[in-house]
């Protein structure tokens, strides 16, 4: 379940970052190398960042929008092998 919660919660917020920088790429007029090396990663790190910020200290409703409403539990005990 862990994986799943942990590739969900990476893979929604690329998605949106990707559509994000698509949307303000015609405005900005910028070519697809700027969009896709620069300004993908900023978004996706803003919408992560500003909605992990929120599920944290505002509501964990605010997970659901990174894909799935908590974090993944990773244990901490170490494994033998």
């Amino acid at each position: 379940m862990n994986l799943y919660v942990s590739l969900l919660r990476t893979g929604v917020p690329a998605a949106v970052g990707w559509v994000i920088a698509q949307a303000a790429a015609i405005g900005l007029q910028l070519n697809d190398g700027a969009v896709s090396g620069v300004l993908t990663p900023i978004a996706v790190f803003a919408y992560y960042g500003l909605f992990r910020l929120a599920e944290k200290h505002v509501s964990p409703r605010f997970g659901w929008l990174l894909g799935y409403a908590k974090p993944p539990v990773y244990d901490l005990r170490p494994t033998n092998g």
